[in-house]
C-alpha cells in the first residue's frame, strides 16, 4: 500500500563468508584476496604461508572457510587440515594432484579440492560458497584421481557421508591435538626434495611441470615469461641431472622412471 512503511526496507544485508587463503606463495595469496575480496558476499581476513599460521589466523579470526595448500615449508596442508577441520570447513586449493593426496586430504576432512587451472574464478567462487553449506567439489584432476581409487578399491568411506537431505558432506576427523606439537606428515618427503637444492621458485615451477603444464601455462601462473621459465627449468634440469621433463618430474615425485623420453632435452 503507497505510504506504507517498508517493512523489510531496513534489513541488513547477510554478513559476508569470512575467508582465511593459506598459501605459501605470496602471489599466489594476493591473487586470491585481490579476486574474493571483490565479491560482495566474500571477505578475506588473514592470510597464512603455512599450516601453522593457518591453524592461528583460524582460531583469531573464526572464518567460515580456509582455502589450504598442500605444500608449504614448516606445517604443511595435509598435517594441517585435522587441526583445521574441527574449526571450519577447509577447501584446499593446490597444484598437487596426485592420487594419495587428494585422497588424504578427502579422508583428513577437506570439504573439496580444486587443482590451479582447472577452474574459473566463478567456479572458484561457487566451490567456496558450498563449502561452507558442506556440498564439496572436485577439479577434473581430482575427481579422476578419487574414481582411481576407488577403481582400485581405496575408497572414500571415511571422506564424505549423506546428510539428512541426502546431499554429501565431509565427515571429516575429530582430532584436536594441538597443532604447536605437530610435525608435517611429509617431512621426509619435503626433506629428500630438498636435497636437489631447488630454490622456493624452482620448486614451484617444478610442481607445474610435474602437473602438465606447458611454459607459456606456467608463465601465466607465475606472471613471469617464457624466456625466464626456459632459465628456470636449465637450472632445474641441471640440478635433478635429468634432460627431459619427464625424467625431471619422475625424480622430484619419487618415482621411477620407466616410461619413454619425452623429447630428449627439449622443454
Amino acid at each position: 500500500m503507497r505510504g506504507e512503511p517498508d517493512p523489510f526496507g531496513e534489513v541488513p544485508p547477510p554478513e559476508p563468508l569470512r575467508l582465511v587463503v593459506a598459501d605459501d606463495n605470496p602471489v599466489v595469496r594476493a591473487g586470491l584476496t585481490a579476486l574474493l575480496s571483490g565479491r560482495e558476499d566474500l571477505e578475506v581476513v588473514a592470510e597464512a604461508a603455512d599450516g601453522r599460521e593457518a591453524y592461528v589466523a583460524t582460531l583469531a579470526h573464526t572464518p567460515d572457510v580456509v582455502l589450504l595448500d598442500v605444500r608449504m615449508p614448516g606445517v604443511d596442508g595435509l598435517a594441517a587440515l585435522p587441526h583445521l577441520v574441527p574449526l571450519t570447513a577447509v577447501l584446499m586449493l593446490t597444484y598437487s594432484g596426485e592420487s594419495d593426496i587428494v585422497h588424504e586430504a578427502l579422508r583428513r576432512g577437506a570439504n573439496g579440492y580444486l587443482v590451479h587451472g582447472e577452474f574459473t574464478p566463478d567456479e572458484l567462487v561457487t566451490a567456496v560458497r558450498d563449502a561452507r553449506r558442506g556440498r564439496p567439489h572436485l577439479t577434473p584432476t581430482a575427481a579422476g584421481r578419487l574414481l582411481a581409487q576407488l577403481r582400485e578399491g581405496g575408497g572414500t568411506d571415511s571422506a564424505f557421508g549423506r546428510t539428512s537431505d541426502g546431499s554429501w558432506q565431509n565427515a571429516g576427523p575429530t582430532s584436536t591435538k594441538n597443532l604447536s606439537q605437530v610435525q608435517p606428515d611429509m617431512a621426509q618427503s619435503e626433506s629428500d626434495r630438498s636435497t636437489y637444492g631447488l630454490s622456493a621458485r624452482e620448486a614451484e615451477i617444478m610442481e607445474l611441470i610435474a602437473s602438465g603444464m606447458s611454459n607459456q601455462q606456467i608463465a601465466a601462473t607465475c606472471f613471469i615469461s617464457e624466456k625466464t621459465v626456459k632459465n628456470h627449468i636449465n637450472r632445474i634440469f641441471a640440478k635433478l641431472h635429468s634432460t627431459s621433463r619427464a625424467e625431471a618430474a619422475a625424480k622430484w615425485r619419487g618415482t621411477a622412471w620407466t616410461s619413454a623420453r619425452d623429447g630428449g632435452g627439449r622443454w
